[in-house]
């Protein structure tokens, strides 16, 4: 069946702000409290009629953190990051990104400093990788899309497969793709939802190279992952969710797998 255009991924992606084309700025002035944090939360919570999903979260991660948020199926840890990203507004609390307070949808400014990779790879399948690049490149206003293009496909290790369609990859080559996708804006934040899912070992560790030079790179990240001992090796501070709440906020390396798995499934 042909897609149609509200199904494409550019609608999809201004739909859920990816790109921002026609956002209206809701953003307070920049507070001391928050002036270093990429990512402040006070009391943060969504619910959906009378569910808690997110249950007064607090959560501060430094400009340059790598946090890897860890829990159970149900845990809130997709909604947390949809949040953080402004796809889904918080209905109680308050999230300022990188010092300022967003006040329930946040203006294109704000977003243009936030890159996401999704449960969906947000790619046209039949459109090379090098097309897809470009076109994301234009939709965010990146000067010299397909230079920027080529770059990224370098730096994901796909520029022997530019002229490729991504009907024609791998799952842990979509996925790289996907990043450099994420990345055409070169955003500040990058939030990464189960990143690693459904890869094979060899796929898993390339991810984890280049979210490893990301974070060389000065980026902050926030990854949502089932993995403890993964979370741990990769991240700098962990935090643990378990019915919609914080339950462990910790220095990666002041904790252990066991430590991390008794709080996931207390």
């Amino acid at each position: 069946m042909r897609r149609t255009v509200d199904d494409s991924p550019a609608t999809l992606a201004i739909r859920e702000g990816t790109v921002t084309a026609g956002s209206q700025q809701a953003i307070a002035p920049e507070s001391a409290a928050s002036k270093t944090s990429a990512v402040r939360a006070l009391s943060l919570g969504k619910h959906i009629d009378d569910r808690a999903i997110l249950d007064e979260i607090d959560l501060d991660v430094p400009m340059g953190r790598f946090v890897a948020l860890v829990g159970p199926n149900g845990a809130g840890k997709s909604t947390l990051l949809h949040a953080i990203a402004t796809l889904s507004p918080a209905t109680h609390g308050s999230l300022a990104l990188f010092g300022q307070t967003v006040h329930r949808w946040a203006g294109a400014a704000l977003r243009a400093r936030i890159g996401m990779i999704g449960h969906q790879s947000m790619l046209y399948r039949d459109l090379t990788a090098l097309e897809n690049l470009t076109l994301f490149g234009r939709l965010y206003g990146v000067d010299a899309p397909g230079e920027r293009a080529a770059e990224l496909l370098e730096k994901v290790r796909l520029s022997d497969r530019a002229h490729d369609p991504p009907k024609a990859f791998s799952r842990g080559m979509v996925q790289r793709l996907s990043i450099a996708r994420a990345l055409m804006h070169n955003p500040d934040l990058l939030l990464a939802d189960e990143p690693f899912a459904g890869l094979d070992v060899p796929s898993t560790r390339n991810v984890e190279a280049l979210l490893a030079q990301l974070h060389g790179e000065g980026k902050t990240i926030i990854l949502t992952n089932h993995e403890i001992a993964q979370s741990l090796r990769l991240s700098e501070q962990v935090v643990v969710l378990r019915g919609g709440r914080v339950v462990l906020d910790r220095p990666a390396s002041q904790v252990d797998v066991d430590a991390v798995t008794r709080e996931v499934m207390a």
